[in-house]
């Protein structure tokens, strides 16, 4: 008797501390934690998940003081951490891979069978209480494959993040050198339009040849088809960006800056750039936690490929004739025409498909390492280029031009040609500018999402730039040509 009583307590101990394992609860923060850190620490943003009216609020009130002003590359890629719906929705699936970890962890529910027949003589009545003891015993795995889920999800969530942040950014890059090469496309078309006009002119007093004449009136009418192709592509990539910063109605008047950032001062040199990809990338860590999460799951499966199904009840009958029948009974699935061959050759199809995923992973980050490396100093070395030789040069020749108009060395065309020419070497450098940041943004990307510290340390924060005077010619200086036409005119 006294066994019999220490054997229910160790079994009523045992049932107790399985049943307190099972019951897993939800986290505060519902994983979140992890992809804020990440937003915080690698891009220096705030990540919100909004769940409520209070947080809708917050975010609409943060979003306002943002666009308050001149959006810079920074508050672009805030305002999209803040509204884009797609981010939001995929931050959805935190809650559900927390679900499945808070199922796993915890136990079946048991069954309870009751039935009542009777005869003519008596009746029997039948009550079973039975639990699956196959889902009690692998619920300590069940759960490890599950928690390894949540922190991959975590991962793909929080690189899920990074690549918005990435698109803003690069939004915000096409949009301001969209609007940059519009303006310059609308001066080209003021000068085309100026020497049009003029040469009209000359050739009503016929000092101007018809093939002079029709010469100019060609470049006015190309520059007017360049400018409307030039506005158009400025509203494709402001509304690229709008979607991307997931704005609407009055948030879509928004204003850019006139220009893009300058080019930094001096280009870093980035070494061991695929070891710190390597450790770095978030999908690189999410490959590897699903490959282990397989590895545990195709042990589990090698575990269980003769038990499929385990099911222990307790039995309290009852019938007339006998009384009381109490006792317990076992089900277990026999395997006979199913050995569990194909469950576990699953499993293992399934890792070596995981275990070949995560090394083409790497393979690709290793590879789209070097080739925005690659991008990125070739773009900065052109884009230089452009600023300290191209577009100073163009400069010098458009002053020599204009001293040589004014002691009528030169004409009226000849100036405007130039001007044009200029116009084209700096839209050549804000295209090169351009190519640099979105080489940038591509390189940390590969990164995953940021510099290497040392870089970082090099590289100024993006912010506002100094007139390009100090370096280099204005651009703007050198698209007035209707002075020299007035000039004309006196």
């Amino acid at each position: 008797m006294m066994r019999l009583l220490a054997h229910s307590r160790v079994t009523c101990i045992a049932l107790a501390t399985l049943f307190l394992a099972g019951c897993t609860t939800f986290s505060k923060d519902g994983g979140f934690n992890t992809v804020s850190t990440t937003a915080s620490e690698r891009l220096g943003k705030d990540a919100v998940y909004v769940k409520s009216d209070e947080d809708r609020d917050a975010v609409y009130k943060r979003t306002q003081e943002l666009l308050s002003k001149p959006l810079g590359m920074d508050e672009a890629v805030q305002v999209a951490l803040l509204n884009n719906r797609g981010l939001q929705a995929s931050y959805g699936e935190l809650g559900i891979s927390e679900a499945d970890l808070v199922q796993a962890g915890r136990l079946p529910n048991p069954g309870f069978t009751f039935s009542r027949t009777h005869w003519s003589d008596g009746i029997s009545i039948s009550r079973t209480f039975s639990m699956g003891v196959l889902g009690v015993l692998t619920l300590p795995v069940a759960t490890h494959i599950e928690s390894r889920r949540f922190e991959q999800t975590k991962l793909e969530t929080s690189n899920a993040m990074l690549s918005v942040a990435a698109d803003a950014r690069k939004a915000y890059v096409s949009a301001v050198a969209a609007e940059q090469a519009a303006l310059y496309a609308e001066q080209v078309k003021d000068s085309g339009e100026a020497g049009a006009e003029l040469a009209l002119r000359m050739r009503q007093a016929g000092n101007f040849s018809k093939l002079d004449y029709a010469r100019e009136q060609a470049f006015y009418a190309e520059s007017v088809a360049q400018l409307a192709r030039a506005r158009q592509q400025a509203v494709m990539a402001r509304e690229k960006l709008t979607r991307t910063m997931g704005l609407w109605g009055s948030g879509t008047q928004f204003t850019l800056p006139e220009r893009l950032p300058d080019l930094p001062k001096d280009r870093p040199e980035l070494n061991n750039l695929e070891s710190f990809a390597m450790q770095n990338r978030l999908d690189i860590q999410a490959a590897k936690l699903r490959t282990q999460s397989v590895a545990t799951s195709l042990g589990l499966s090698k575990a269980t490929r003769f038990i499929n199904a385990l099911d222990v009840g307790y039995l309290n009958n009852f019938e007339t004739d006998k009384g009381h029948e109490r006792g317990y009974e076992i089900s277990v699935e026999i395997p006979i025409l199913d050995w569990g061959s194909a469950k576990v050759a699953r499993a293992e199809a399934t890792y070596m498909q995981s275990a070949n995923r995560l090394a083409q992973t790497a393979i690709d980050a290793r590879s789209e390492v070097r080739e925005s490396y690659s991008a990125y100093v070739t773009s900065y070395d052109v884009a230089k280029h452009y600023r300290d030789e191209v577009v100073p040069i163009r400069k010098a020749i458009s002053d020599e031009m204009l001293l040589r108009y004014n002691g009528m060395l030169a004409s009226v065309f000849e100036l405007l040609a130039d001007s044009r020419d200029q116009v084209a070497a700096v839209n050549g450098y804000i295209d090169a500018l351009k190519d640099y940041w979105l080489a940038e943004t591509d390189l940390q990307q590969s990164l995953g999402g940021k510099l290497p510290p040392l870089a970082m340390a090099q590289i100024p924060a993006t912010q506002t730039p100094p007139s390009p005077a100090q370096d280099s010619p204005s651009p703007a200086s050198a698209t007035h040509p209707a002075s020299p036409t007035n000039s004309e005119g006196k």
